[in-house]
């Protein structure tokens, strides 16, 4: 599988960005009925999806979407500080070397195997993201299920709070740390799990 990381182009022209926002839609519209903008009833894409914002996607030689993630700069709006600080018992985490992960996206169409699979590459490419550009920490949302897989992959996570309720959903800021361990980590919990992958960038903005 290649693993991508890219910016947003103007008018979707990257390939990569359009499997990536497809799936997007299919999963966290279509599947989990969040309420979300959707771009000519293809493509999911917020305010968050900025000229600042980064994207780990992992593709198959064929260009298929598996599974991606975005990555926002924290001293930018973002949406743990913008929209759920109060997830937060403290101050929101911020700063140049911190990353908030948003919209982990595992592909609808793959059987549980490949789904595992490619969430396992997808953690392990963040990590060695984080350990390759000087990131130091992770921040996010998450729904509690989902909250209590990441706290198992091995990493140093950590919740920022207590759990809030949002309509049907129960949600928890976390921390993830970064460091020399991380890696160690990940294969002791069973997640580690490296992705042949380049990098891509590409500047400007979404239309």
């Amino acid at each position: 599988m290649e693993l991508l990381l890219d910016r947003a182009p103007p008018a979707l022209e990257s390939a990569a960005l359009r499997a990536m926002f497809t799936a997007r839609k299919e999963v966290f519209i279509d599947l989990l009925k969040w309420d979300l903008p959707v771009l000519a009833g293809v493509y999911e894409l917020d305010q968050f999806d900025d000229p600042d914002a980064e994207y780990l996607i992992l593709l198959d030689r064929g260009g298929r979407h598996h599974a991606s993630a975005r990555l926002l700069r924290t001293d930018q709006p973002h949406l743990l500080g913008d929209l759920y600080p109060f997830l937060c018992d403290g101050p929101v985490p911020t700063g140049p070397t911190i990353r908030e992960i948003t919209r982990f996206c595992l592909d609808r169409h793959q059987t549980a195997s490949e789904r595992r699979s490619a969430r396992n590459q997808l953690v392990t490419a963040l990590a060695e993201h984080a350990l390759q550009t000087g990131i130091t920490d992770y921040t996010g949302v998450a729904e509690l299920p989902w909250f209590t897989q990441i706290l198992r992959f091995g990493w140093q996570c950590i919740p920022l709070g207590g759990i809030a309720r949002e309509g049907a959903r129960s949600l928890v800021g976390l921390h993830i740390h970064v460091d020399e361990r991380t890696m160690d980590g990940l294969k002791r919990g069973g997640v580690y799990e490296p992705a042949a992958f380049r990098l891509i960038g590409a500047e400007g903005g979404v239309a």
